[in-house]
């Protein structure tokens, strides 16, 4: 090995070129020094036999290691060892976090069973309360907060001069008590008109019921102006916000898109209270009365589907992911 260093170094030297110039002097002067340091390289005490490679190959090349510097092999095996751990340590956070779509859709699908259960007794509630029995009219609109969809009774005698409208709307078929939708599918309004109560002094709103667009002005319908006192039965209701996409009322043109109880009550000088008027209350050729629609949305079955559904759909898909490659599983 020795012996083959010194040859690569006597080579190195020859290659290096001319030292002094070209010619023959040059040339042999580069000869000699090359012997010159090949032989000194020889002369070098080298490491003993038993040292390791690197030490030799130090020694021969002259390379002599820096102070406070060991030399010491590259340690692969803790890399590699390290790889896996951190690799199981990802699996892991990735199978408890993906766990949480199961869990989560599990308690919202819980969370819609409990909202249809309350949904189902409210409504249970609405109808009852329009089936019972009708009671004299509060005269504080406080009171009637809580009695929304309850029949009330009232006596007194109409102001057709201050009608309102209620458009477009559609009839409700009067012949059914839960006021469902018919299948009329003419366009009109729901006449509001102001009510003096004689036994509480006061003036209301009521909802005469559904006319036909071409009878909405009251000219067509004369027959069916009420005139003189008369006992109705309605059902309160209630104030209602603007809903989107739904326009604005039109006070000056008599014309409401939704019921707005204050602004009703400032243009006709009635109070803030109103019932609409039971089918009992319809005159020929007069609004149809009966247009209480006692609806509300219960769609959570569906949720209720649609959550159990993923969590179902999730669980599975967890399990084959992560359970099934899992020995003894």
């Amino acid at each position: 090995m020795a012996a083959a260093a010194a040859r690569q170094l006597g080579l190195r030297a020859v290659r290096a070129g001319p030292v002094s110039g070209p010619g023959r002097c040059g040339r042999a002067g580069v000869r000699r020094a090359g012997r010159a340091l090949a032989v000194g390289e020889l002369s070098r005490p080298l490491a003993s036999p038993q040292a390791p490679a690197s030490v030799v190959w130090r020694s021969v090349l002259g390379i002599a290691p820096r102070a406070g510097l060991a030399w010491r092999p590259l340690r692969c095996g803790s890399s590699s060892a390290e790889a896996p751990a951190a690799k199981t340590e990802d699996e892991s956070f990735l199978r408890w976090f993906l766990l949480l779509i199961p869990v989560t859709a599990f308690g919202l699908g819980t969370w819609q069973v409990q909202r249809r259960k309350w949904k189902l007794q409210l409504i249970a509630e609405l109808e009852s309360r329009v089936m019972a029995e009708p009671i004299p009219l509060p005269a504080d609109p406080v009171e009637l907060k809580n009695l929304e969809y309850r029949p009330v009774k009232v006596r007194g005698h109409f102001d057709h001069s201050k009608e309102l409208y209620m458009m477009p709307r559609m009839m409700v078929d009067p012949a059914r008590e839960a006021g469902r939708l018919s299948s009329v599918a003419e366009s009109g309004a729901y006449v509001v008109t102001p009510f003096h109560c004689t036994e509480l002094g006061i003036t209301i709103l009521v909802n005469r019921g559904f006319v036909p667009r071409r009878k909405v002005n009251p000219d067509t319908r004369r027959k069916g102006q009420v005139e003189g006192e008369v006992a109705l039965v309605g059902v309160v209701r209630l104030t209602e916000a603007r809903k989107p996409f739904v326009p604005e009322n039109s006070p000056e043109r008599k014309q409401w898109h939704y019921r707005d109880l204050e602004a009703m009550a400032r243009l006709t000088g009635a109070e803030p209270i109103f019932i609409d008027a039971d089918f009992k209350s319809t005159v020929p050729g007069g609004p149809i009365g009966g247009q209480t629609r006692v609806t509300l949305r219960n769609e959570h079955l569906q949720y209720i589907v649609t959550w159990y559904g993923l969590c179902a759909a999730t669980s599975y898909l967890w399990y084959k992911k992560f359970l099934s490659r899992t020995p003894g599983v």
